[in-house]
């Protein structure tokens, strides 16, 4: 990102009206806005080019997760809707890895951008805990399995993982040098945990080894959210 501010605010709105008002509000003290499945779904790319048109870096975050030539494809199309990150699940395994960091960096290359996007590996959603991973037939740990993902995820060539608060250590301590780590789950002692079982405060989780952190509710839901963000950023200094 051009100049380094580690919070990336989750507009997770169902409008774009809704998005681009509190992009207005918040884009001169956070580092980045987060376009999720619901934004994309009721506003589609035009909400994406109307945050790039306020100079604002975007985090498009539709985890694809396809046979590799679909992934390749969608990621190529985010590539060139000017986005700065974006994501895929790294249980779409090697070859689609692969693929969606291929993609990108062709298609940034022949875009003319300075930046290949971030292609971020996304390993056990944040609402997840270990319980309801052996739900779904994962016999592992969450931490046992975010290591497993992670370790295919470099193997595939990716610079950035997403990653819950508590896995940020151990990642950290393992990733190869420059890895990006981005970490949704963020709360304060005072917010809700709403479906977030695996959360850290901000100061808390740059002290772990985040890069980046991706802030919905407790900026978004707040009665002054450019007041809380500036309260979350003040509390990193």
């Amino acid at each position: 990102m051009a100049s380094y501010n580690p919070i990336i605010v989750a507009l997770d709105v169902p409008t774009g009206e809704q998005a681009m008002a509190l992009a207005r509000q918040l884009a001169p003290v956070v580092g980045a806005f987060k376009v999720g499945s619901e934004l994309f779904t009721a506003a589609g790319p035009e909400v994406v080019r109307q945050l790039r048109g306020l100079g604002a870096q975007v985090f498009l975050d539709l985890k694809f997760h396809d046979i590799p030539n679909t992934v390749a494809r969608a990621v190529a199309a985010a590539v060139r809707l000017e986005v700065s990150m974006l994501t895929i699940h790294t249980s779409g395994g090697l070859a689609m890895m692969k693929a969606a960091e291929e993609a990108a960096r062709q298609t940034a290359l022949q875009a003319g951008q300075d930046r290949v996007p971030l292609v971020l590996g996304v390993t056990v959603l944040t609402s997840m805990d270990t319980q309801e991973l052996a739900r779904v037939g994962v016999g592992q740990s969450v931490g046992h399995q975010v290591e497993r993902l992670a370790s295919l995820a470099w193997e595939a060539g990716l610079r950035g993982l997403v990653c819950s608060p508590l896995e940020l250590t151990m990642l950290r301590s393992m990733a190869p040098r420059g890895f990006q780590l981005v970490t949704p789950g963020i709360r304060g002692p005072e917010d809700a945990l709403g479906d977030q079982k695996r959360v850290l405060s901000a100061r808390e989780a740059m002290e772990a080894g985040a890069n980046y952190l991706v802030i919905g509710r407790p900026i978004c839901a707040a009665p002054d959210p450019r007041a809380a963000a500036e309260k979350i950023l003040a509390s990193l200094n």
